[in-house]
């Protein structure tokens, strides 16, 4: 009977530790998303993205087709090389690269379509 009693007590040690864990779960709420650090290089990425989607390059993220959207294309284009303009020496080295290599690319690829057509 020693050996069931000290199995009976063992059983309720670790079932008292698994409901603390709970209790202090359900204390914290639920997770809390971490949001990014805004910056210039993930703004210039985010318009990069869409500029993509609207060439038809990537999915688009609701309806899941590659589907080319000239006039939102040229629009992204046109804001990147804005963008450019507005913050002339006012960037570090490396965001104005990363700026002027986005925008090279999607000019390039812009061009490469709409000759297509």
């Amino acid at each position: 009977m020693a050996d069931q009693d000290k199995e009976e007590m063992k059983k309720k040690v670790d079932e008292t530790w698994k409901e603390e864990v709970y209790k202090e779960k359900d204390a914290e709420g639920p997770p809390q998303e971490t949001v990014p650090e805004a910056s210039f290089g993930l703004f210039v990425s985010g318009l990069m993205i869409e500029g993509l989607v609207a060439l038809g390059e990537v999915e688009h993220p609701v309806t899941k087709k590659k589907e080319m959207n000239r006039v939102h294309a040229k629009f992204i284009v046109d804001t990147l090389a804005m963008l450019k303009d507005k913050t002339r020496n006012n960037l570090t080295k490396d965001e104005e690269n990363a700026l002027d290599a986005i925008l090279y690319e999607l000019r390039m690829r812009f061009v490469g379509k709409t000759k297509k057509a």
